[in-house]
């Protein structure tokens, strides 16, 4: 991890998810440039969820299921490629 002085407090903040995505023991299979990808595709992921948002008709609430799904899967990955640990980056990816 680097040395930026906002990671500490930030792991804290997002303890809950990082915590379960970096238990466990078992082995795993990790590649810095999977979390590259997962930085990649959540920054698409988010880009999706703010275009539809943006675009949205305002009578039709039908259109924030897509804003809440590809925002929260973007959110989800960017919180784990930024700041977890290269366990939670593989268990995201799905690496075993």
């Amino acid at each position: 991890m680097s040395s930026n002085p906002f990671t500490g407090p930030l792991r804290t903040l997002f303890s809950p998810l990082l915590s379960k995505l970096e238990a466990g023991d078992d082995p795993y299979v990790y590649k810095p440039s999977h979390r590259f990808i997962l930085i990649f595709m959540s920054c698409l992921f988010l880009g999706l969820a703010i275009g539809v948002y943006v675009f949205m008709p305002e009578t039709d609430p039908g259109y924030w299921f897509p804003v809440v799904v590809f925002g929260g899967a973007g959110l989800t990955g960017l919180i784990t490629g930024l700041l977890g640990k290269n366990r939670a980056v593989a268990k995201l990816w799905g690496s075993r």
